[in-house]
């Protein structure tokens, strides 16, 4: 994890402003103890890089007004591709993280890192040339284990060919910069927690799609685990011999509770049903043996996530993935048994909602992810110096 203070370099300063708030430079001097050309020194360099701009002049008590300062997040851009089993989301964010351009594009990730990166990054060249912008950094978000410190993949289950992969090596033979690569449900826990703009520090995020996973943030930040694989959610064991979606007597959460094994419980009755796309589409037009089924994966995911509950006590669970787009009856199943299943101190005031999101929310969470780095206090110092 970067840096997140520093010491009192233009880039520790540089934090103090990434809030938005705009501050003169009195108030930093008083803030830091700084002397007033120390400060005004860091400052400078901070408004010559762009970084910060004046936002007017305070309220006089008499003298010439002092001037405000406050963080430009159009001083430059990140890159952010969040990749699915399915589909690729491409998208520049500003400094802040929100999101500015996005494109969606439909891609098979067994197709391989080559041509599913080639595609990726036509659309980022094309989005970074219309943009203008400096660029500041790239994430990349996929869905399965990530070695984040080398941002290779590890054996991930529903990607031939990226095992071991150099991700960042390849994204940089196309476009410089600093990438960072991180598992897809940690991107979203991520952005789910930045949009949140600190309403909770403590949340998992479950995305129901294909498979799966979860991202675990707790006191504010990510988990990963000692190697990444921090989250796997859908290889907990179930034993449910009771369970219409349960075809033996237990199994892998995600072989019994996705939108791949609801799919798979529908064809079963005769429905057609051959996605995760067909689910929804039958629950929203209120088919009700997808209704049911989807309900009853939720109630599997419950019993799962009784067991995160205890163990992490998050205030917050969100559900998401393609099947989020029906999460009321997944959230509606897992209510049923994670307050029954956990203890009280636990859920005395948890909350399950679906995702806020939406398509943008992996682009925002890879974002968030590359800006705690590239606006980390050390590297703000290192783009400095080489200004």
């Amino acid at each position: 994890m970067p840096d997140a203070t520093g010491p009192l370099t233009a880039g520790g300063l540089f934090q103090r402003f990434r809030d938005g708030a705009p501050r003169t430079r009195g108030e930093v001097v008083a803030d830091t103890g700084l002397g007033r050309a120390a400060a005004s020194a860091r400052l400078d360099a901070l408004v010559g890089a762009g970084l910060l701009v004046p936002a007017g002049a305070a309220t006089s008590t008499g003298g010439r007004p002092a001037q405000v300062l406050r963080f430009d997040p159009q001083a430059g851009v990140v890159l952010a591709i969040d990749f699915g089993a399915h589909h690729a989301t491409i998208g520049l964010a500003d400094l802040s993280g929100s999101p500015v351009a996005t494109v969606s594009r439909e891609l098979d990730i067994t197709a391989g890192p080559a041509a599913s990166l080639d595609i990726a990054l036509g659309h980022a060249g094309e989005l970074l040339a219309d943009a203008g912008a400096e660029l500041f950094g790239i994430g990349v978000g996929i869905p399965g284990p990530v070695e984040h410190s080398s941002g290779r993949p590890v054996n991930p289950p529903i990607m031939p060919g990226w095992d071991g992969f150099d991700i960042p090596a390849a994204v940089r033979a196309r476009i410089d910069g600093e990438v960072h690569v991180d598992n897809d449900v940690n991107i979203l826990a991520i952005g789910e927690h930045a949009l949140r703009g600190g309403e909770v520090d403590d949340l998992v995020y479950v995305k129901v799609a294909t498979g799966i996973g979860a991202g675990i943030i707790s006191g504010g930040r990510i988990q990963r685990g000692a190697l990444g694989s921090a989250g796997d959610l859908g290889h907990i064991h179930v034993r449910l011999p009771d369970s219409p979606l349960v075809a033996d007597s237990d199994g892998d959460l995600e072989a019994v509770a996705s939108g791949t094994a609801v799919a798979a419980a529908l064809r079963a009755r005769g429905v057609d049903a051959a996605s995760n796309a067909d689910v929804v589409r039958l629950v929203q037009t209120g088919h009700p043996e997808a209704v049911a089924l989807t309900r009853e994966a939720g109630r599997i995911l419950g019993e799962a996530l009784s067991i995160v509950v205890n163990l992490v006590n998050p205030s917050l669970i969100v559900i998401g993935g393609s099947l989020g787009r029906v999460a009321d009856h997944l959230i509606a199943g897992a209510r049923e048994v994670v307050y029954r299943r956990s203890i009280p101190l636990a859920t005395q005031h948890l909350r399950i909602e679906p995702s806020r999101g939406g398509v943008t929310s992996g682009v925002r969470g890879a974002a968030t992810m590359t800006l705690q780095y590239a606006l980390s206090p050390s590297a703000i110092d290192k783009r400095l110096a080489r200004a």
